[in-house]
């Protein structure tokens, strides 16, 4: 692929804050975006903000008594659009931003500070009822449902005598149908643990010997495809998620991707192909996976296993001195992102398009 192939990726806008940002999220079907995070005097904060005239607009700061680590809008309706948020306190709160001084729902969720958080069957996307998990320093990820109040439809903890693990990172997948989900979920010791909803059990596991910090489904509205797991020591994993060996597993392809911690991966809502990394170091990492000629094989006992494939590096550019913490692709505009850093110039966008198509504007 030659250079002017190659997608490019710019920064269009820019704006320093006066707080950590820890997580940005578009909201859907509009040119507006949402950051969350923490101002120094310890309260909470959520920012709306829309692009107008290749500016940012802010348009409404809600401050909230516990610093808010994460958010989706995963499990609303495409009318509504409810944001859903987890805090250090462990509440999971639902707010509709148009009226968000009370939220329209309210859980205390976790003992501890809630680390990560998904949403699934909302805006269209994903059969089955709409539903948040949320994953916890407690150890636990629990899953909800916005309908049932007070108890989580579903509770993954620590057996008895097992150490808990700092939970990083969920994600949901495999909700192709009313019956089938899965909830993937990342520790700080490396283990990932999928965890099928239909039959409340624990259908896989492993140890990627670092600290996971993120996962996401290639998509999480179709049966499973991809799985991409990127960690504290600069590599990431993805992993063939359609054949599962009764013994190995999942095939898998890793890369060293950055030099330090891989915050995020974030897969292009419209090429499932193509996916960017953000690193510890502020730099962004386009890759596209290329499958293998054949995605299974026989081994010497005849049981299908998995084959993976292989990963490009594209593009990358380096936006910022410190971390880039949370990273988001835009819905409805192809090839246009948020991410946010924890240098206080903490939100800057970037377009991934290909010289000669018509650059995203922001």
């Amino acid at each position: 692929m030659s250079a002017f192939e190659k997608p490019q990726i710019i920064s269009h806008i820019q704006k320093g804050l006066n707080y950590t940002v820890f997580d940005c999220k578009w909201v859907p079907c509009s040119a507006k975006f949402v950051t969350m995070g923490n101002f120094a005097r310890g309260t909470g904060v959520i920012q709306l903000y829309e692009i107008q005239h290749g500016d940012l607009k802010l348009l409404r700061e809600i401050e909230k008594a516990k610093p808010i680590k994460c958010g989706t809008f995963g499990a609303t309706s495409l009318q509504q659009r409810y944001l859903a948020t987890g805090d250090f306190a462990g509440n999971l709160h639902i707010w509709n931003l148009e009226a968000p001084e009370i939220p329209v729902y309210s859980v205390k969720g976790h003992k501890e500070i809630i680390n990560t958080i998904d949403g699934v069957g909302g805006l269209g996307i994903g059969e089955g009822a709409p539903e948040i998990v949320t994953g916890s320093r407690d150890g636990t990820v629990k899953v909800w449902d916005p309908r049932q109040k007070d108890d989580p439809v579903a509770n993954m903890e620590p057996v008895q005598g097992e150490n808990k693990r700092d939970c990083w990172t969920v994600a949901f997948g495999n909700a192709y149908n009313q019956e089938e989900r899965v909830v993937c979920a990342g520790y700080d010791n490396g283990d990932i643990k999928l965890f099928d909803l239909r039959n409340m059990s624990l259908r896989w596991e492993t140890n990627i010997k670092n600290g996971v910090c993120s996962l996401e489904f290639d998509r999480k509205d179709i049966s499973m495809n991809k799985l991409v797991a990127t960690s504290l020591e600069g590599k990431f994993h993805v992993f063939d998620m359609r054949t599962q060996h009764p013994t190995k597993g999942f095939a898998s392809v890793s890369e060293k991707a950055h030099k330090s911690t891989v915050w995020q991966v974030r897969h292009l809502p419209q090429n499932r192909e193509l996916f960017l990394t953000a690193g510890g170091a502020g730099s962004l990492h386009l890759w596209k996976y290329e499958y293998p000629i054949q995605r299974s094989k026989k081994d010497s006992e005849g049981v299908e296993m998995g084959v993976a494939g292989s990963v490009s590096l594209l593009q990358n550019v380096t936006l910022s001195t410190q971390p880039i913490s949370s990273l988001d692709w835009s819905p409805d505009k192809r090839g246009l992102c948020i991410c946010s850093s924890f240098d206080q110039m903490s939100v800057s966008r970037g377009g991934a398009e290909r010289k000669g198509d018509t650059e995203s504007e922001a």
